[in-house]
């Protein structure tokens, strides 16, 4: 996204040619990126991309080399937006002897919530998190090592956003929870844009990404790849993939048909489903033509704009990015 002369008050976070060097690997290099406040923002890239090193740099837990950070206004080093801010690192870091609500006690007291009405508050987020239920079995009372870690992750979970914080970073956070619970983690951020806050997330599931998002980066090897509104990004890269449907298996015949790469430069094979990228001189009416020629019987053939998951691997590489056919908004 493009970064004006001056921090702009609708802006929750700006990085400005933000550095970051370890001996003599780069982790991060002039990284530069604005989030808007109330959005939903995607630092995207495979493990080691410097996802997490930006992550630590926003919060002022380790310090860029160069360039300049300021959340919310104010300079990241700034103390008092500390209990402003929310954060579930990549690393859980209960206390495992002590029980879940004594933990999320401690952590709500450290981000200055007042003990009267601290145990209500946390008693509507285990029962938001199904860890506490009628007539079910309270995990409040539980001690942290005699949680799944699914749980752990979702105590953890409640712990960042007990204060109700404007701002919210997660790392990773989808990591190790079902699909019950991620499902119940995306509602959780979606009400928390409703309600004006501001979500930023590292993820290298291309999927989650797409379907959350409002505004993604992409990085990879510490440099900036792609930057900008989910939509616009699909629409920079054009509508050059084709997915295709197919009534039952497709044949063999069917299959060789993409093996041509005058017209097709590669696939996404879901089976019945098929995402097949076209090569730049090839026409989507050719393809068409081609499979009903094989004798394929053809329930879907639609030229969409690529997914995130598309975009990725055009950009990365497969390396570190979850391997299936991802959705199409």
């Amino acid at each position: 996204m493009d970064l004006g002369p001056a921090l702009s008050a609708a802006d929750a976070l700006r990085l400005t040619n933000v550095s970051k060097r370890y001996a003599h690997h780069v982790a991060v290099n002039a990284l530069s990126l604005r989030v808007p406040r109330g959005t939903v923002f995607g630092l995207l890239g495979p493990n080691g991309a410097g996802k997490t090193s930006t992550i630590r740099m926003m919060l002022n837990i380790i310090a860029p080399d160069e360039g300049t950070i300021e959340v919310l206004g104010v300079s990241s080093g700034d103390p008092q937006i500390v209990d402003r801010l929310g954060y579930l690192p990549e690393e859980r870091g209960l206390y495992r002897k002590m029980r879940v609500r004594d933990v999320l006690r401690f952590l709500g007291q450290l981000k200055g919530l007042p003990k009267a009405g601290l145990d209500a508050r946390i008693d509507a987020w285990l029962e938001r998190f199904q860890l506490r239920g009628q007539g079910g079995e309270d995990w409040g009372s539980a001690r942290v090592d005699e949680l799944s870690r699914g749980m752990q992750q979702k105590v953890q979970f409640i712990g960042a956003l007990l204060h109700d914080p404007e701002l919210v970073i997660l790392d990773e956070p989808f990591s190790g929870l079902d699909p019950v619970n991620s499902q119940a983690l995306k509602d959780t951020v979606a009400d928390l844009r409703h309600r004006g806050r501001t979500v930023i997330f590292s993820t290298h599931v291309m999927e989650n990404a797409e379907r959350m998002c409002d505004a993604v980066c992409i990085i990879a090897r510490g440099e900036k790849l792609v930057d900008g509104p989910v939509n616009e990004v699909r629409e920079q890269h054009g509508a050059r993939v084709v997915v295709i449907g197919f009534e039952g298996a497709p044949s063999d015949a069917t299959l060789r048909v993409f093996d041509d790469r005058t017209v097709v430069a590669r696939i996404n094979d879901g089976n019945r489903l098929i995402e097949a990228e076209l090569t730049p001189s090839a026409d989507a009416q050719t393809l068409l033509t081609r499979l009903l020629a094989s004798g394929a019987r053809l329930e879907r053939f639609e030229l969409v704009r690529p997914s995130l998951h598309r975009i990725f691997l055009e950009k990365v590489g497969a390396a570190g990015v979850e391997v299936g056919l991802s959705g199409h908004g």
